[in-house]
């Protein structure tokens, strides 16, 4: 029974790959698709509702090898269009023959072209405002546990320009990106993010790059020395104490480049405050992310 078994298995393999190689060689006709692609389109030129078709199924005869070679290697064409667009407004037509042919160009000698669909390729076109805004990041950067962000996230465009009717380009004073999530970061990160375009609206770009800097922080302590502003004219105002030790934090590629002078302490006197006075921390380097005083409020007495 084994014995039988094993036979049938033998030429039921036989069986099939006799069957696969007369379907490999055999001639037949098969649908494939062509991907199309269109350049030579101005920018200021818009495509009426329908467009142009991304993809073309023609039927093709040919060996079966070669038609499966087809199926798995889609044929790729690319039209320019430059040569269709004349004047303001009017229609893109590339007619069933020069269709064809491009197509044909891309077949192998032993391939023919039965039919193609659609045969022809036809289109309005008119011509659109443009406008340039400000491209705006909408998502959330946060670093990982012991790290801090250096700076804002960037992108690689500011501005972008806008193509479309004018009375929606009117509308929009700002493109904004996806809203995407960048979290637990520990290094320059570049990350691609779609911009979000309002229906009938185009761009010169449909994305943009984000880079986040993150690195590691550290704290470093300076002694400061006090300033007082607000003080009536004719008086003056003696601090106790008139310095204060300065904790900032700080990016370790930093660390060295913090000086005390980076960070000015400023107490602001008003007649209502009789006894003490709150220590404000001002700094405008980059690399220092956050500050803090000790003592965070300083005694004084007004001498005239």
């Amino acid at each position: 029974m084994k014995r039988d078994f094993l036979t049938f298995l033998l030429f039921l393999g036989l069986a099939a790959a006799l069957w696969l190689g007369h379907a490999l060689q055999s001639v037949r006709n098969t649908r494939v698709p062509v991907l199309v692609s269109y350049t030579g389109l101005p920018g200021t030129i818009g495509l009426e509702d329908q467009g142009l078709p991304d993809t073309v199924m023609i039927e093709v005869r040919d060996a079966g090898k070669r038609l499966n070679q087809y199926m798995h290697e889609p044929l790729r064409l690319t039209i320019d269009l430059r040569s269709y667009i004349h004047g303001e407004k009017g229609t893109i037509h590339i007619p069933s023959d020069a269709l064809r042919r491009s197509i044909s160009n891309l077949l192998q000698g032993t391939s023919s072209l039965i039919e193609a669909h659609p045969d022809e390729l036809v289109c309005g076109y008119f011509t659109e405002q443009e406008k340039t805004v400000a491209i705006v990041w909408a998502g959330k950067a946060e670093p990982a546990e012991e790290y801090q962000l250096v700076g804002q996230p960037s992108l690689s465009l500011s501005q972008i320009h806008l193509y479309g009717k004018a009375a929606m380009l009117d509308k929009i004073q700002a493109i904004e990106t996806e809203a995407a999530e960048l979290t637990r970061l520990t290094d320059t990160t570049a990350t691609r993010v779609a911009l979000r375009l309002p229906a009938g609206i185009r761009a010169e770009k449909d994305s943009v790059t984000v880079t986040v800097i993150a690195e590691r922080y550290t704290e470093k302590k300076m002694i400061v020395p006090l300033h007082v502003t607000g003080v009536p004219e004719g008086y003056h105002i003696r601090l106790f104490p008139r310095e204060v030790e300065v904790s900032v934090r700080t990016g370790l590629h930093h660390f060295e480049k913090v000086e005390p002078a980076d960070v000015r302490a400023v107490c602001v006197y008003t007649p209502e405050r009789a006894d003490k006075l709150d220590v404000e921390l001002h700094y405008t380097k980059p690399y220092i992310t956050s500050a803090w005083a000790y003592p965070a409020t300083v005694e004084f007495v007004l001498e005239q």
